[in-house]
């Protein structure tokens, strides 16, 4: 069986008195390539497996970016960036709903770990993020 390291980890907690889940994993790549991946509108298709496309009022978002994702099903979703803390952690409203938080931690200058946070109501939505981290191992191993 692999190590929860590499596969990634589902945690309960509970910040700013909500409660959330979270799924996590460690990358042995910079933080900065991390982050890149995280914030980079362009590349969320890569890694999200929800996301097949992007329109976005910036390439690279920040607080206020707005935009709409393209899901599986062919439909055009509006979001909007209402959390941002450059290299640490940005969260999102999708259709108007909270959706998943987005937390990069450094360990050290060649790796890192992600956290992808989401409201305990959408705790079926785990699975989602453990492949996006799957994902996104993929292409920081290639980088």
């Amino acid at each position: 069986m692999p190590s929860m390291a590499k596969t990634g980890s589902i945690n309960r907690s509970r910040t700013n008195k909500l409660r959330h889940i979270s799924v996590s994993r460690h990358y042995h790549a910079s933080p900065q390539m991390a982050w890149r991946l995280l914030t980079d509108t362009s590349l969320w298709p890569l890694w999200g497996p929800t996301v097949r496309g992007v329109r976005c009022s910036e390439r690279f978002i920040r607080k206020g970016s707005e935009g709409q994702v393209r899901t599986p099903f062919g439909w055009w979703i509006p979001f909007v960036i209402t959390d941002y803390d450059d290299l640490h952690f940005w969260g999102w409203k999708v259709a108007g709903i909270r959706a998943t938080g987005h937390r990069l931690i450094a360990c050290d200058e060649n790796s890192c770990r992600v956290v992808f946070e989401l409201p305990y109501w959408w705790l079926p939505y785990a699975i989602v993020c453990r492949r996006a981290a799957t994902n996104m191992a993929g292409l920081l191993k290639n980088k």
